[in-house]
């Protein structure tokens, strides 16, 4: 559950921090005053796309806190899976900070995100309800998944998907199979010239590289004998000269004729030996090198030539010797896919209808489950409107035959009929925005807990509700908040009665700016902003004591939920 946000800088909020408690958390406070920014934080904080506006002007950034607590196993695996630390005490720490040029910083228990990961993660944790879900309502291609909820088929959906995936993957591979012959001829007549070219070519790894150093030293091999003679006989003499080497060697001998005649020649005399040494190690290298550019033979012509050849066939092929195998190793399957295509065609046939076979199954015993699992739903389902003051309402769910698909066989739309000797019609059609939001609320009642969901947010669940239908309302959200922990948003005094913490938010201009507060309402509290929600601000002592009245009706009504529950 939720237990506590602290937004910097959205909106009309400079700083705040709010605790939540577990059962039914209300909020209310006068329009603009920062109930729905709260929910816009909220919405940040969880991976929700989100306007740099929120920012709050003159600021260059924004950051919205959740702490939870008593994450659920499925929150535990998601986060294992995506490797981040998971806290002994079963806490969780989320934080997102907007940026005015669009960036995002994402951390979980100090983890840096991604806001995909964010937003994975935090839908096991929170699922809000607003108008816009209201919408969603009514969009036939949402009421399966409610069916699916409710049934709690994920298991059979995952082995029906599995199925399905594979179906798709083998008519892919039949349907490129399926070309006309024309095109098979030419594709079979590309690969072969393809293939020809390269295996004319006897392609070898390496060889282009040998060729370039061969061709370089061809190129300088005249060079560097020319050299290399001049350096050796620079050393050892030539007829006519003397060389390094024994003018060194002559050195030596004079000196070692007189290293006795005078202090610290022998040093002199050692490192002439030494330098006599080096030299005539030096004179063995250069010779060794001399005897290799000898050996060296080849026509630069051909080597050219043959460079040539590799340089086309990279430009068709691929870069490098490797690209080159791997293109010739690719086209060798291709040709060999269409020329064994009918025997591939055939194959894959076999498979399919045995895979069509094994999905068709799954998606039978998929209708079959859910067929069962919508007649207990919308039984469910009425049972809840009747008691939110829709007494005669019919609720009914459309389940057609369709070919296969993702989604199995099963197409599945929710049909309402709110007065008698109406048929029942899709929602969109008949139901009004009161009745919409009874059927979600009845709809979010009836599934609580199946979705593993810690937190439940109604954002003015009250909307086009009044009188008794209000106080049921009241009365069904307190039962949720006896299951899950539940924040709402409300405008109805009704409602607000049933809170087990009221917050209260208001707002005030300080130097030309804007400022949203928070503050948990004490008992005393309570009743003067019930007051003040039905009566107005200027509310007189005997209004006051109707809000007084209200708090003890649904305290009553809350000992009555928790008896129920305990009989359970």
């Amino acid at each position: 559950m939720l237990k506590n946000l602290q937004i910097e800088n959205i909106a009309t909020i400079e700083r705040l921090s709010v605790d939540f408690s577990e059962g039914l958390n209300v909020l209310t406070g006068e329009t603009g005053a920062g109930k729905s920014v709260l929910v816009d934080s909220i919405n940040a904080v969880t991976g929700e796309k989100t306007s740099r506006d929120l920012i709050r002007t003159g600021e260059g950034s924004a950051c919205v806190t959740a702490l939870f607590a008593d994450i659920s196993e499925e929150v535990r695996t998601k986060l294992s899976e995506s490797g981040i630390p998971c806290e002994e005490d079963g806490t969780l720490l989320i934080q997102r900070r907007l940026y005015r040029d669009g960036k995002n910083a994402c951390r979980i228990n100090g983890m840096t995100v991604t806001v995909g990961m964010l937003r994975a993660i935090a839908s096991a944790l929170i699922n809000i309800h607003g108008q816009r879900d209201n919408q969603q309502l009514l969009d036939p291609s949402r009421h399966l998944s409610f069916v699916d909820d409710y049934a709690g088929d994920e298991g059979l959906k995952a082995e029906y998907s599995a199925e399905y995936e594979k179906l798709c993957s083998i008519k892919s591979k039949l349907r490129s199979l399926m070309t006309d012959e024309a095109q098979k001829a030419r594709e079979a007549d590309l690969l072969s010239y393809q293939i020809n070219e390269l295996e004319n070519a006897d392609i070898r790894i390496g060889e282009k590289k040998e060729l370039d150093k061969k061709k370089s030293i061809l190129e300088n091999s005249q060079k560097l004998k020319n050299a290399l003679s001049s350096a050796l006989a620079s050393l050892l003499g030539e007829d006519d000269r003397a060389g390094a080497a024994g003018l060194i060697s002559a050195a030596a001998g004079y000196v070692g004729g007189v290293t006795g005649a005078a202090h610290g020649l022998e040093p002199v005399f050692d490192s002439l030996n030494s330098a006599y040494d080096t030299v005539n190690e030096i004179a063995v290298v250069i010779d060794d090198v001399l005897g290799q550019l000898d050996g060296i033979g080849g026509d630069i012509n051909e080597i050219e030539e043959r460079l040539d050849v590799l340089y086309k066939l990279s430009k068709k092929y691929g870069e490098t010797e490797e690209e080159m195998l791997d293109f010739l190793d690719s086209a060798r399957v291709s040709l060999d896919g269409i020329t064994h295509a009918e025997e591939q065609k055939e194959k894959l046939e076999k498979e399919y209808s045995e895979v069509l076979c094994r999905a068709e199954k799954k998606a039978a015993e998929l209708s079959s489950v859910r067929r069962k699992a919508a007649a207990s739903l919308c039984t469910a389902i009425e049972n809840e409107l009747r008691f939110l003051d829709m007494p005669r309402v019919r609720f009914i769910t459309e389940i057609k035959e369709v070919p296969l698909c993702e989604n199995g066989t099963d197409e599945i739309q929710f049909l309402i009929s709110a007065n008698p000797g109406e048929e029942p019609k899709p929602l969109g059609k008949t139901a009004s925005g009161g009745e919409l939001s009874r059927v979600m609320l009845a709809v979010k009642n009836v599934l609580v807990g199946s979705d593993g969901v810690g937190t439940l947010i109604f954002d003015e669940i009250d909307t086009g509700v009044s009188g008794s239908a209000a106080g049921k309302i009241a009365v069904k959200l307190a039962s949720v908040s006896l299951r899950t922990q539940v924040l709402c948003i409300t405008h109805l005094s009704r409602i607000a009665a049933f809170a087990d913490e009221h917050i209260f938010l208001s707002k005030s201009v300080e130097n030309g700016k804007t400022f949203t507060r928070a503050e948990i309402l004490p008992p005393d509290k309570r009743a003067a902003e019930l007051a003040r929600i039905t009566f107005g601000v200027d509310f007189t002592p005997v209004q006051l004591s109707s809000g007084e009245q209200m708090i003890d009706e649904a305290n009553t009504a809350k000992a009555e939920l928790l008896k129920e529950k305990s009989k359970k």
